[in-house]
């Protein structure tokens, strides 16, 4: 995927990328032990795209982030505002 800056000064958007990567830690990363980096790969795929397709979000009214677009894409927060 494209990488993707917030803009300087808008704490909401750096807010949200900090509890992305906290969920990301406490429910992939280190939720368990992996045998191997192609493993870990593997998790971290699958859990991106229950977090952006299944997960409900409070901020999306209990809906999936991908819910408001309108193409289906992996990206974590692609148009999520």
């Amino acid at each position: 995927g494209r990488h993707q800056h917030t803009r300087p000064y808008t704490p909401r958007h750096n807010g949200k990328v900090e509890r992305y990567n906290r969920l990301l830690a406490d429910e992939c990363l280190y939720a368990r032990p992996y045998t191997s980096e192609q493993q870990r790969r593997e998790t971290l795929k699958a859990w991106n795209h229950h977090y952006n397709y299944h997960r409900p979000h409070t901020a999306c009214s209990d809906q999936p982030p991908a819910s408001r677009l309108h193409t289906r894409v992996d990206n974590v927060m692609t148009n999520y505002s």
